[in-house]
């Protein structure tokens, strides 16, 4: 499988390490000629750095040669089975580049844009291959961040977002398929849900930069680099997250009424998480899951030890 990666700047050669690592052929492109230069000499620099650290399964030069670096973007998406589209987050930029896909690209190539925050049916919109496209936004880089959100359009083919998924999945990447398309989608909502009460923190004189910065890097990051938010709570409440949101429901519904955002957690809602998080943990496991989360948080700290101790 031949992947092509539209756009050599710092996302695009991310992909390009990532497709190659899991063996793919990549070919990339970019309209400024010598861009693709520096990104040559960027992917070396990247592999040369995971290899320091001991990831990669096989020599950095062997994955490097699996890239080529085309000048013409008919030559690099030719015979490729997606197209990984890495431009700048301009929507007339990337509604020109589609355009151009949709017309060099057969029915079964996958048309995935990298966007941030732009929702594929407005990159999409009344272009001839809307069916085939979807964004593929990754956290950054891909390469050390495995999780892409998969997000199509009301239009896009249950056919590409299959695709899609098992492509990213075969390269090492979890893919995450959205149920419908909201701007920012799952990451950068969650991301911007942070960033805009830390900048209330720090406008109200709460908390420094750097104080809200240690919050986040030594107490909320340090969990969530282990188990994410919903399953936070759950497991820091016995009784789980339904007992959670009976005890501390109200007081974030007043933090959010403080802030001008009215949105409770109703009972049918609380219902809703209480009923998937014990799917996937019945609660006479909750206590073993509590032991493994202290276990994880544990070998992160010795390892932090280890690294300060040299």
């Amino acid at each position: 499988m031949t992947i092509a990666v539209a756009g050599a700047g710092s996302i695009g050669v991310a992909f390009a390490l990532v497709f190659a690592r899991a063996g793919r052929d990549v070919r990339c492109w970019d309209p400024v000629p010598q861009s693709l230069d520096r990104a040559e000499r960027d992917l070396a620099d990247r592999l040369a750095r995971l290899d320091s650290h001991g990831l990669l399964a096989e020599p950095a030069d062997d994955i490097a040669a699996r890239v080529s670096f085309c000048p013409k973007l008919d030559d690099a998406v030719r015979a490729a089975t997606l197209v990984q589209e890495c431009a700048p987050e301009r929507l007339e930029l990337k509604r020109a580049l589609f355009a151009e896909l949709a017309g060099m690209t057969g029915p079964d190539v996958v048309l995935a844009s990298s966007s941030s925050a732009i929702r594929p049916s407005v990159i999409a919109e009344e272009l001839p291959a809307a069916d085939r496209i979807l964004v593929g936004h990754p956290g950054n880089p891909p390469y050390l961040i495995p999780v892409i959100e998969v997000v199509p359009s009301p239009v896009t083919s249950a056919r590409m977002v299959e695709q899609a998924s098992e492509t990213y999945s075969a390269a090492g990447l979890h893919p995450v398929v959205l149920g419908r398309e909201v701007e920012g989608f799952v990451f950068n909502r969650l991301q911007g849900a942070l960033l805009r009460e830390a900048y209330c923190l720090l406008r109200d004189g709460v908390a420094s930069v750097e104080d809200i910065d240690t919050v986040v890097r030594s107490g909320l990051g340090r969990r969530w680099a282990v188990i994410g938010p919903f399953e936070t709570v759950d497991l820091n409440t016995r009784g789980g997250i339904a007992a959670h949101a009976e005890k501390m429901g109200p007081a974030y519904a007043r933090m959010g009424a403080e802030r001008g955002q009215h949105d409770p957690w109703t009972p049918d809602l609380v219902a809703k998480a209480e009923a998937e998080r014990r799917a996937l943990l019945p609660l006479e496991n909750w206590d073993a899951r509590v032991r493994w989360r202290d276990e994880q948080l544990m070998a992160l700290s010795a390892f932090e030890q280890a690294q300060d101790s040299h």
